[in-house]
């Protein structure tokens, strides 16, 4: 691309803009490979050539260290910067670029002291290692402002989210110093394989800013300990309008929490939780948790929950007073045909009928012993049974100790035993 394009582009942009003077590049989706300086002059001639620069946004191409390292020195005369759009942007790179990339681009935000409302660095494959390119910056005051901070797909692991912890509440201990403190509004960290670990810890952060709106966290194996302590956070930010924790694993614990929780944030408007074992029980906790209040809700997601036939009518039943509501959701569920029935039936008893999803993949009704069976096994964990205790897993038909048998239990063959077995 010409410089001259590039300047008209940036023209284009500050003439939309919706503040005045302001320009927001963009560069998204070209599929440009910029490796060194040379390759990034388009872009460092943008910024140097544009006023007031809001935004840039590099998503979708590929960046090396040496042309991020000129892209941060263009950064440097911007203070106004406030949006990093920076997801998809290392396709192809060696996990010791993507740090190194990182700095440099942060540096110059550092340098130009901008006040960043939102950093996305979706869809890039930073995991613990790509943590330490962002550390120091998350605790800059750069990031007093931050209010949408999005990290999905990112796979950080447990040590790399709590390397994310770490920096923003160093931030917010900084910030409330500075007087002004970090207050997020949109958190969204799916796909990180955040696990117990990792959830903890951010819970943490969370108890501390209590501002958050959106939190989007699927798809990051978190059990029921994990989920309890993002319950107890979470319940401190009263504003909370979107929750989504779809695809990890409440069981019975924490759906216990989480309705708890759910039960004090009146001005939720969209709750996912689809595919986190939830179960009847949970669906009906669930239900109680949104009956009375709730009325701006406008989705509610509680597809393949194993939910039975009274656990999905006491959720349909909730929805009676819900005048705001879009979609309800109980697809790949437990119901069987008269199960689907009897829900369509009180859908359209409380004028709710249209808002009811497809219910095409529903898994049909279950045995009440094989429900009764995963009730009780699914706290089961390695770390919750102590050595001798007794269990079961009626999925597994084992029923006793431990696999480890007693020194009295083991009898030795002798080896002439052995050798008329195998009739040697």
């Amino acid at each position: 691309m010409a410089t001259g394009d590039v300047d008209g582009v940036a023209e284009e942009l500050e003439k939309t803009s919706v503040f005045e003077n302001e320009a927001n590049l963009t560069f998204a989706g070209r599929g440009l490979k910029i490796d060194s300086r040379e390759d990034a002059a388009d872009v460092v001639n943008a910024l140097k050539s544009s006023r007031n620069v809001n935004s840039l946004d590099l998503k979708g191409n590929t960046l090396g260290v040496d042309a991020a390292m000129a892209i941060g020195d263009a950064l440097k005369d911007h203070s106004t910067f406030k949006r990093a759009l920076w997801s998809d942007l290392f396709t192809g790179r060696l996990k010791t670029e993507i740090p190194l990339a990182l700095k440099c681009l942060c540096n110059g935000l550092m340098d130009a002291g901008s006040s960043l409302v939102e950093l996305d660095l979706s869809d890039n494959a930073l995991g613990p290692n790509g943590m330490n390119g962002i550390r120091d910056f998350l605790r800059s005051p750069c990031c007093y402002t931050l209010q949408e901070l999005r990290l999905n797909n990112n796979g950080l692991g447990p040590d790399g989210g709590k390397m994310l912890a770490d920096g923003l509440l160093s931030c917010h201990e900084s910030s409330i110093a500075a007087g002004r403190p970090l207050a997020l509004r949109v958190f969204v960290s799916g796909r990180g394989r955040l696990e117990d670990e990792g959830a903890i810890a951010l819970s943490k952060v969370f108890r501390k800013m209590q501002s958050l709106e959106e939190v989007v966290m699927p798809q990051n194996g978190i059990n029921h300990r994990g989920v309890a302590a993002l319950a107890e956070a979470l319940v401190l930010s009263r504003n909370l309008r979107h929750l989504n924790l779809s695809d990890n694993t409440f069981t019975e614990k924490g759906s216990i929490a989480m309705a708890k929780a759910v039960s004090s944030l009146k001005k939720l408007e969209v709750i996912n939780f689809e595919d986190c074992l939830v179960r009847t029980e949970g669906a009906k906790l669930l239900a109680d948790s949104v009956k009375g209040n709730h009325r701006k809700l406008k989705v509610l997601k509680l597809g393949g929950n194993e939910i039975r036939t009274p656990g999905a009518l006491a959720v349909a039943e909730a929805m009676a007073n819900k005048e705001e509501l879009e979609v309800i959701d109980l697809n790949a569920n437990q119901l069987g045909d008269g199960g689907i029935d009897m829900v369509r039936s009180m859908m359209e008893g409380i004028g709710r009928l249209d808002q009811l999803a497809s219910l095409s993949e529903d898994e049909g009704t279950e045995d009440e012993d094989d429900e009764e069976c995963d009730e009780n096994d699914s706290e089961v964990e390695p770390e919750d049974i102590e050595d001798g205790e007794e269990f079961s897993n009626c999925g597994l038909e084992i029923k006793g100790l431990g696999l480890t048998p007693r020194p009295s239990e083991v009898k030795q063959s002798s080896l002439e035993d052995a050798m008329s077995t195998m009739k040697l």
